[in-house]
């Protein structure tokens, strides 16, 4: 009887020591939930030889999205769009889209948080008047 009895105390010390631990108690583990879509908006108006440089700040990795929605009343002119970081004062363009059109988008992304911008410009020395635009900038 006492050899029965010590070789069923480890065994039955294991099994107490495990139901302790707890188990699958039928709730799903909690997942964080997806991040929000950020949409900022920059307005303005543009002008021969003009430039606006609009700036941002990052809190993490994330693509980011920039799009020409609007530019009036010629809709059908091409303009400088750009994304770069921001120093405080200067747009370090990092990528560039010289003909954009309106609903054309530059799409980039960063692996870190930070100052970030965009920038619009008159790339040819066209625009024969001023026009207005709306440039939004999508990211999380």
């Amino acid at each position: 009887m006492h050899r029965l009895f010590a070789r069923l105390l480890p065994i039955t010390a294991l099994l107490l020591v495990v139901s302790a631990c707890g188990g699958d108690d039928g709730g799903d583990t909690p997942t964080a939930p997806p991040p929000t879509e950020v949409t900022e908006a920059f307005q303005g108006v543009i002008a021969l030889n003009g430039a606006f440089t609009h700036p941002f700040t990052l809190t993490g990795a994330t693509q980011i999205t920039a799009q020409l929605l609007s530019l009036s009343p010629d809709s059908t002119l091409t303009v400088g769009l750009a994304l770069g970081t921001w120093n405080g004062s200067i747009c370090q363009i990092v990528l560039a889209n010289d003909q954009t059109k309106q609903g054309d988008v530059v799409v980039g992304a960063t692996n870190t948080a930070g100052d970030f911008c965009v920038r619009i410009y008159d790339a040819s020395g066209t625009l024969v008047q001023a026009q207005a635009y709306l440039i939004h900038v999508f990211h999380q």
